[in-house]
């Protein structure tokens, strides 16, 4: 049994946050959890502890893009042009060590659990690789090797538009041909400890509607959706079918519970009332939102009308959860012009336990007796924290903390980042650098 003394923990649920609290750990779980408790031999996690962060939509291989499309000017559809020029260098070696690197730097941030949504399928001509899922199991591999947990979100993609024009370029390493052929390559894809598999199916640009409905068919449990990220989606999506992106899914029979809408930015009422009734969640990805100029969604209304919201750094413009949990409320006092749209527990919600239900893991997010031992711990004497309310402690890390200020990660029990420093790959930013590197020789 390993015990922890958390000077600060925020439990979620009507506990919030409380003091002096002793956590134990047995086997990967916790086994109790006892607050106002000092002086004891537990290991001693000052600042705040979280439950792991789960960031639930991620492309690994965006992170070779950070610093080289994010100035001048552009459109989310030029820059999506740079990002199928880097899709197309990619190998399953390549793949592997930047997805390495990546999900360490996700550790290094409190991230525990990663939703992956991988539609890099094919060799860059098309061809199935010899074992046709060896691109997915590189990322896999590198979550397992960067210590954190993975749901693998195999994705269909066969279309370049609503239309049903056919994939072009880097696009045709993304396809199947069909729901029958995505269906039949992802069947050899099994889960591990540390990865379960779900679905996706990439927008309603890339799935035409015939192919919508098949997959309904397939009754996947956990399915994520790009949905009306870009007005010009919506447009299209109107003018093609006569209705929106998330009513196209909604009459395809893919609006329920095990949906999640990620980005969600451009909703017609009757889109939110579409996934609200039905019970289906919602990512946001508020530093890519922003950086793509894709606009700012209604979190506030989705919640309200029954959405859970989880968060994802998706493009990974920055990979720092604190970060994207408060832009959703700060992008929503830009736009309202008010202040106070979500409590701190709520966006704390979103970045732990919402997180992980959205990627199938309803035992993690929580630091409750039988849940995972996940624990993130946030300095809060640093620069940016220092002089915080100790009864505020969960404001003061939401507000004012980064991932640079996590010292402290546990993932399935097992001391993943000590004192800011990874245990398993001996220098993240040398293997960024490396493999970033790579990409683009």
């Amino acid at each position: 049994m390993t015990r922890y003394l958390a000077e600060h923990a925020w439990l979620g649920g009507p506990a919030g946050l409380v003091h002096d609290v002793l956590i134990e750990v047995d086997d990967g779980r916790v086994t109790a959890v006892t607050p106002g408790t000092r002086g004891n031999d537990a290991t001693r996690l000052a600042g705040l502890t979280l439950p792991g962060l789960a960031d639930a939509h991620s492309h690994a291989f965006h992170r070779a893009l950070r610093g080289r499309t994010h100035a001048g000017q552009g459109t989310f559809w030029t820059w999506r042009e740079q990002m199928y020029a880097l899709a197309a260098t990619l190998d399953p070696d390549r793949y592997l060590a930047l997805a390495r690197a990546t999900y360490a730097e996700m550790a290094l941030a409190g991230i525990t659990c990663v939703g992956e949504f991988h539609y890099l399928h094919h060799d860059p001509d098309g061809r199935p690789y010899g074992d046709p899922n060896v691109m997915g199991h590189a990322l896999i591999e590198a979550a397992a090797e960067a210590g954190i947990r993975i749901t693998l979100l195999d994705t269909v993609y066969l279309t370049s538009r609503v239309d049903g024009a056919p994939p072009e370029g880097a696009q045709r390493r993304f396809s199947d041909g069909d729901v029958d052929g995505w269906a039949a390559r992802m069947g050899g894809l099994q889960p591990k400890p540390h990865a379960r598999i779900g679905a996706a199916a990439h927008s309603v640009r890339a799935v035409p509607r015939p192919q919508l409905a098949a997959l309904a068919g397939t009754g996947q449990a956990t399915l994520h959706v790009h949905v009306s990220e870009q007005r010009a989606e919506n447009e299209a999506c109107l003018a093609t079918h006569g209705c929106t992106p998330t009513e196209l899914l909604d009459r395809a029979g893919l609006v329920g519970p095990w949906l999640t809408a990620v980005h969600a930015t451009h909703l017609t009422d009757l889109d939110r009332t579409l996934l609200g009734d039905a019970g289906a969640g919602a990512c946001f990805c508020p530093t890519t939102e922003r950086d793509l100029a894709d606009g700012i969604g209604p979190a506030r209304a989705l919640v309200d009308g029954g959405c859970a919201l989880s968060l994802g750094s998706d493009s990974h413009a920055v990979i720092d959860l604190l970060e994207e949990a408060r832009a959703v409320e700060l992008n929503a006092r830009l736009h309202d012009e008010r202040r106070g749209h979500f409590a701190v527990g709520e966006l704390l919600g979103a970045a732990t336990a919402a997180g992980h239900g959205a990627l199938g893991w309803p035992d993690a997010g929580v630091i409750a007796p039988g849940a995972r031992a996940d624990l993130v711990t946030v300095r809060l004497d640093t620069v940016r924290a220092a002089g915080y309310d100790r009864n505020a402690a969960d404001a003061a890390a939401l507000y004012a903390a980064t991932a640079a200020d996590v010292t402290h990660v546990v993932v399935d029990g097992r001391v993943i980042v000590r004192d800011g420093q990874h245990q398993l790959v001996e220098d993240v930013p040398h293997a960024l650098s490396a493999s970033v590197k790579a990409v683009w020789s």
